[in-house]
């Protein structure tokens, strides 16, 4: 048993040296990392923009709701029955400057004319017997051998109240006649009915609102312009009249606009032009608004199916803008945060430039302070920063392609 023991212990411990001896063996002989050399940084790889610099008119984008030039309501200035009304007193229905939309029942005004006019014959009648007896009071005291006459005795202020009486009476005929031409509503202006509040039949008070009309000769959107946009424009400011600038020669034409919007699934193009500002900046948003007036919004042109440029359509409006010197178009890429770009000098070196920004677009901008044939860096392969020697590589030479 003793025998036995011993052998098993010693075939244990050889295999606890043999395992020891293997872990000592790929702990201390692993060969160590074989030495690489560093690898040589070049300067980092740019795609440029040569800069071209041109006289330039660039298009302000804005957008607005359009509306009518005069919208009023139709009052009645009468009372009365409403005797009849046009076959277009209608919502949405077409009427002309002049046209007899409502009409009040003329009888009463016929008959207060009447009045009105016997009153001033028995007027006339009354003035001609106080000259009569005017006359012959003046004969009576000539006379009498006497030049001091006593204006009561010659019916001077019987004269005067009979004149004024005639007056009065022919006031009240003109008020008459007044009265019997307003019981024909009209407006005075070629319009569209908005809203309708009578109908034949309804009896109207003085101050009624028969009707809420606007103007179809001319419609007007206001679009509202940043103070980025408003340096792009030729805007039609308007000016007290006391200075050289409100001279009727200096004063600037209206800008031309073009406003688009979609109808009836399909887009639709209108021109108009920009006739005046508003009074005041909006105080909420800083911004200026611009009033655009499109002529004819109603009319159809021969051949088109374009709709009308009908007040609540919402539009975008393309501003023609006034030419600017040395305006620089750039991919959006090159312009930093700080309104600046990388130029690549003849040393190949990046150099940080101002740049003044007139416009831009998710894709591209404008601006202005480059010069002809600059090197503008546009994308690059890692961090650039100005001071930095680079390298201007071909478009394709960088991950994406072209710029």
């Amino acid at each position: 048993m003793t025998r036995g023991w011993t052998r098993d212990g010693i075939l244990a411990l050889l295999v606890l040296l043999a395992g020891g001896g293997a872990a000592y063996a790929l702990l201390v002989g692993k060969p160590g990392p074989a030495p690489t050399a560093a690898r040589q940084v070049g300067p980092p790889q740019v795609a440029v923009s040569v800069a071209a610099p041109e006289r330039r008119a660039l298009t302000v984008q804005t957008q607005g709701t359009v509306r009518p030039l005069r919208e009023i309501k139709l009052v009645s200035q009468v009372g009365g029955r409403v005797e009849s009304v046009s076959p277009r007193f209608a919502e949405g229905g077409f009427f002309s400057a002049g046209e007899t939309l409502v009409q009040i029942e003329r009888v009463d005004y016929e008959l207060a004319i009447a009045r009105s006019e016997s009153q001033v014959a028995a007027a006339r009648q009354r003035l001609a017997e106080e000259e009569g007896r005017a006359l012959q009071a003046a004969r009576e005291w000539r006379d009498l051998g006497s030049d001091k006459a006593n204006a009561l005795f010659l019916r001077k202020p019987q004269l005067a109240a009979a004149e004024a009486a005639l007056h009065a009476a022919e006031a009240d005929l003109t008020a008459a006649r007044l009265h019997l031409a307003r019981t024909a509503i009209s407006a005075p202006f070629n319009g569209r009915i908005s809203e309708k509040h009578v109908d034949s039949g309804q009896y109207v008070a003085p101050g009624t609102a028969v009707a809420a009309v606007y103007d179809t000769d001319v419609v007007q959107v206001r679009l509202p312009l940043t103070d980025r946009q408003v340096a792009l424009l030729e805007l039609p400011l308007s000016y007290d009249g006391s200075g050289a600038e409100a001279a009727p020669g200096n004063a600037p034409p209206g800008v031309p606009v073009v406003l688009r919007s979609r109808f009836a699934d399909r887009q639709w193009e209108w021109r108009g032009r920009i006739v005046r500002t508003d009074a005041s900046i909006d105080v909420d948003s800083r911004v200026v608004y611009a009033v655009a007036e499109v002529a004819k919004p109603f009319a159809r042109d021969p051949d088109s199916e374009r709709p009308p440029l009908a007040p609540g359509l919402f539009v975008h409006a393309a501003i023609s803008g006034r030419p600017l010197p040395q305006v620089s178009k750039l991919p959006r890429s090159a312009l930093r945060s700080d309104d600046t770009v990388l130029v690549v000098d003849a040393r190949q070196r990046a150099r940080a430039r101002p740049v003044h920004v007139l416009q831009g677009s998710a894709s591209e901008v404008w601006v202005q302070g480059l010069t002809s044939g600059e090197r503008v860096i546009v994308r690059a392969d890692s961090p650039t920063v100005a001071g930095m020697e680079v390298a201007v590589a071909e478009p394709d030479a960088l991950a994406g392609g072209g710029y």
